[in-house]
């Protein structure tokens, strides 16, 4: 079987972020042909100006080529005031003149199942962005107030479920996705 490579990008940069647990939990619940990796360079990333493309910029260089790299791409957003957060957004931002985003397929998980508006202005962006959101690989953990770090998730049953439930769907996906394109 072929080996996948699944770059995931978490919204968050607090230290103790769920949504970078259930990245973490993700990478470590993974079967040994997919190899999911958590992009750590979001908060490097300069304020978006299109000024800038065609600089070198190390952290736009590492998240456009991990991308390019990449089958498919799971995103994990908090919501801040009714939105996706500024860093997710400005690394969104610094991708949308690529090629590399174009009919990516993608994958959301929210840890919160209050986080509906920014699910839905994540989805618009990517949309806009003419990213393949797989709706069957989407995933909602009820984190929210669980104390869960990336380990802790790994030991409950319900949400490896979950995780290892939208991954297969995800991957199953890609490799439809990448027949039909051979």
């Amino acid at each position: 079987m072929e080996s996948l490579k699944i770059l995931a990008l978490t919204g968050s940069l607090r230290q103790a972020s769920y949504n970078t647990a259930a990245l973490i939990a993700l990478e470590k619940l993974a079967p040994e042909h997919v190899d999911v990796m958590l992009y750590e360079g979001i908060g490097e990333l300069p304020l978006f100006n299109p000024d800038l493309e065609g600089q070198a910029i190390p952290a736009f260089d590492d998240l456009r080529g991990a991308l390019a790299e990449s089958h498919g791409l799971i995103i994990a957003s908090p919501e801040y005031a009714h939105g996706i957060s500024g860093v997710l957004k400005n690394a969104l931002d610094w991708l949308v003149s690529g090629e590399e985003f174009v009919n990516m397929p993608v994958a959301l998980i929210n840890t919160s199942p209050r986080a509906s508006h920014a699910q839905a202005a994540l989805r618009e962006v990517i949309k806009t962005m003419s990213g393949n959101i797989i709706e069957k690989a989407c995933v909602s953990l009820p984190l929210l107030g669980s104390n869960l770090d990336g380990n802790g998730i790994v030991n409950e049953q319900a949400l490896c479920a979950l995780l290892k439930s939208g991954l297969s769907e995800f991957c199953a996906s890609i490799r439809l996705f990448n027949n039909k394109g051979a």
